[in-house]
């Protein structure tokens, strides 16, 4: 019975490992656009990573501020002096918002982003950003791809009539909040997943799945001409 029960677990193990390699090493889409990498002007944006999850900083511009402006009337004023980026997360909704710090962590927030969660949106305020930091990965795409990542980002605000509905008391401190966001959650189509189908949006290709920000990162060395840091 051991046996057998060592040999189930091992099966699992292997096949986990196989589907992150996979995961990883095949390009999602199979192909690229075949344009001059110099043919467009180019936007840069970043991709933020710690152990399990990943976030997209956007520079603000004019643009920006005036396309997420509900952020602002939400209780998150984002034209302040100083706020050079907003940076994006998407995530489940109790582990995401119950789990500041790992000292904090909870069995059910576990529990939920083991099953199955409501999922919310992150977005903080930040000031400079160093690209040159070992969690910081610069990405460049042309000003179409650009806008097909906004497009996205903004779907992913759930709404209420014609507005994004902001989660009232959630957020970490000052210079965030939390927002309802469309689509649910699971540790296997989570963060990272949500973050690689952004980026794909962009123009960009990723592995075909990746539920973690190291395979991730590792799959966006594979399949881009990234920018020097």
């Amino acid at each position: 019975m051991m046996k057998r029960l060592l040999r189930g677990v091992g099966l699992v193990v292997l096949m986990s490992v196989t589907a992150l390699i996979a995961g990883t090493v095949v390009p999602r889409p199979p192909w690229t656009d075949s344009r001059s990498p110099d043919a467009a002007p180019k936007r840069e944006i970043l991709l933020l990573s710690n152990a399990i999850h990943t976030d997209i900083a956007i520079p603000v511009d004019p643009d920006l501020l005036l396309r997420f402006g509900f952020l602002s009337a939400g209780g998150l004023a984002i034209d302040q002096p100083g706020v050079r980026y907003l940076v994006f997360g998407w995530g489940g909704r109790a582990f995401y918002i119950e789990t500041p710090e790992w000292s904090q962590l909870k069995p059910l927030p576990v529990l939920k982003a083991l099953t199955v969660d409501r999922s919310v949106m992150h977005i903080e305020r930040a000031g400079g950003i160093d690209r040159a930091h070992p969690a910081v990965t610069p990405l460049a795409m042309d000003n179409a791809g650009y806008q097909r990542l906004l497009q996205f980002i903004e779907a992913s605000f759930a709404k209420q009539g014609d507005m994004p509905v902001a989660i009232p008391g959630a957020a970490y401190g000052q210079n965030d909040i939390f927002y309802e966001a469309n689509g649910r959650f699971n540790a296997l189509l989570g963060c990272n997943t949500w973050t690689s189908a952004a980026l794909r949006q962009a123009g960009l290709a990723t592995g075909w799945w990746n539920p973690l920000p190291a395979t991730l990162s590792v799959s966006l060395a594979l399949h881009n001409d990234l920018p020097d840091r």
